[in-house]
């Protein structure tokens, strides 16, 4: 074969390998993003399937379960599995943990993106990378030996593991992810707002105020959303630094038991396919459904701001 007709060869070869390789990367991108929803749908399926049996079983009431405040697992002779209190003292802790955490942790995001020096930026995310790595387990010693005395010298409480020191626990630990995305989202809108900002004259804390944040509200709204869900799951911190009491709260020193934190001590004790063991994965279900709940009303809001 000649030199031309060689070359010609060559030229049809290569584009349809470069096709064939495009291909099979979309195929590959198409494949992780869609196993993710398998993924998900897999582990919301073993869940319901090992708790699907006590829902049709005789004795159990779906409303006993949602609404009473009872929790009396093994009881000989009155077994009642009421998760009432327990969710209330989830969403307690919860909307603690973000009514501290959600200022600190933008306002952190806003000065590392739009007030530090390179040199302060790059210690401070070093640091705050450093509490993200901190293992649960060592925040709820920090809040069993070092908050519940802080709180019952500074309180007068009779006790120091209760709504409060879960709170402060969850809030440290939720801050970190509420200013990495938070940085991330302001660092994602234009210079070009910027500089039309400064153009108009306006100051720095109006260019923040009117300019980046309506710019990044989905980015910092997702940062927010995120440090929920980092409170809603959390497992060993608040099962050492509530008090782990089955009882509704009724002030920030009562102390209360969280859904993870009764799944977490209770799941190793229940025997295998038993009620109790069934219920427990229940109860993993209604903490699925809960942030299933958030992300759509999150959803939502995201869409009302868009369309405005």
């Amino acid at each position: 074969m000649s030199a031309e007709p060689r070359a010609r060869t060559a030229r049809a070869v290569r584009p349809r390998a470069a096709v064939l390789a495009e291909k099979a990367l979309e195929a590959v991108i198409r494949l992780s993003g869609v196993s993710a929803i398998v993924f998900v749908a897999a582990i919301f399926f073993f869940v319901l399937r090992e708790a699907a049996p006590v829902l049709f079983s005789e004795g159990f009431s779906l409303k006993q379960f949602l609404f009473s405040t009872e929790w009396y697992p093994t009881s000989a002779t009155n077994v009642r599995y009421g998760t009432f209190a327990l969710t209330v003292g989830t969403v307690s802790v919860t909307a603690l943990a973000m009514v501290l955490a959600v200022p600190f942790g933008l306002g952190a995001a806003i000065f590392l993106s739009e007030f530090c020096s390179p040199r302060v930026r790059e210690t401070l995310k070093v640091v705050i990378e450093l509490l993200s790595a901190i293992p649960s387990v060592v925040w709820g010693f920090v809040g069993l030996t070092v908050m519940s005395k802080l709180i019952v010298s500074a309180t007068g409480a009779p006790v120091g593991v209760n709504v409060l020191n879960g709170g402060i626990i969850l809030a440290l630990m939720s801050v970190p992810v509420i200013v990495s995305i938070g940085e991330d989202a302001l660092k994602a809108v234009p210079d070009s707002f910027r500089e039309a900002g400064v153009a108009l004259g306006a100051t720095r804390w109006q260019l923040v105020y009117r300019v980046l944040l309506p710019a990044a509200k989905n980015g910092l709204l997702a940062a927010v959303l995120l440090g929920v869900g980092r409170a809603v799951g959390e497992t060993m911190a608040v099962l050492m630094a509530t008090g782990h009491a089955v009882h509704i709260p009724g002030s920030l020193l009562d102390s209360v038991r969280t859904l993870t934190a009764n799944i977490a001590a209770e799941l190793g004790e229940a025997p295998s396919g038993s009620d109790h063991y069934r219920v427990l994965f229940l109860t993993g279900t209604l903490l699925f459904l809960i942030t299933l709940v958030v992300n759509l009303t999150a959803d939502f809001v995201v869409r009302g701001i868009r369309r405005k």
